[in-house]
């Protein structure tokens, strides 16, 4: 009688040992017919925590700090969305710019007319939090894998209450062959901070999510920085080869490997890594 557990009632579930190796709230025990008040709290917690970073707005002038530190400059953009209690309800304006950033980038294209090969737009989407921690040290790899590609790289643009397809839009009046959004993920109750990254080739407005393709979960928990910069930078070059993006462009990339070791595939569902 030791146990605190069998003080409270509850009763362990012999599968406690695969919590080990997953954040799934799997294994959680039972008291009599309900959860032991601890496995109950921690949901609550998680919970919250899912709902402060759908709310918690970006620090734009914190996030411009960083990226400055580390010699990125970007423009700031806003949405036609011009709060966050309308952009939770409209998300139609979230994907397009308001006049004063579409303007700003038209006066930029004609100083800059012959364009660029890729365009990379930040925006808060619905986890400001997963934007603030992850998209300067992402970025930080990114650059360095892709730096004997030799592409022209527009400024890097930060749009505030900005959904996916708000980049389009940007790239289209950059002039931008290529675009890639980094952009905060719906938060679930073990991710509140997951980084997505959604590409598209021959961005213009009106396109549909099959014109993308997106790598999720980025962050120190999920897809580590450089894997999904790796995995990027396939896609990147995949589509400037075969000229196209989305549904017809598959994720085939290699696992980077140990010298002498034969490549992994990242599909672990078609092969296994050795």
């Amino acid at each position: 009688m030791n146990d605190d557990n069998s003080l409270i009632g509850a009763i362990e579930n012999p599968w406690q040992e695969l919590r080990r190796l997953t954040p799934a709230r799997i294994a959680l025990g039972r008291a009599g017919t309900s959860l032991p008040t601890g496995a109950q709290l921690d949901f609550q917690f998680a919970h919250a925590q899912a709902r402060d970073a759908v709310h918690l707005p970006l620090d734009a002038a914190a996030l411009m700090t960083q990226l400055a530190g580390h010699g990125q400059q970007a423009l700031v953009l806003h949405s036609a969305a011009p709060d966050r209690h309308t952009y939770l309800q409209r998300p139609d304006l979230g994907r397009r710019l308001d006049t004063a950033s579409a303007e700003r980038l038209d006066q930029h294209r004609e100083q800059h007319a012959d364009g660029y090969d890729l365009a990379i737009v930040i925006a808060d989407g619905l986890s400001a939090l997963a934007v603030q921690r992850h998209s300067q040290p992402f970025l930080e790899r990114l650059r360095e894998q892709m730096a004997d590609d030799g592409w022209s790289l527009a400024p890097l643009c930060l749009v505030q209450q900005g959904r996916v397809a708000v980049a389009d839009e940007v790239a289209e009046r950059l002039g931008a062959r290529m675009v890639v959004i980094l952009i905060g993920e719906r938060p679930g109750l073990s991710s509140p901070d997951s980084l997505g990254l959604y590409f598209t080739y021959a961005p213009k407005v009106g396109l549909t999510d099959a014109y993308r393709n997106c790598i999720s979960n980025v962050r120190l928990e999920g897809l580590s920085y450089g894997l999904a910069a790796h995995k990027l930078l396939y896609l990147m070059r995949e589509a400037c080869r075969r000229q196209l993006s989305g549904v017809n462009l598959k994720d085939e990339a290699e696992l980077p490997s140990l010298e002498g070791e034969q490549p992994a595939r990242l599909n672990f569902l078609v092969d296994s890594l050795q």
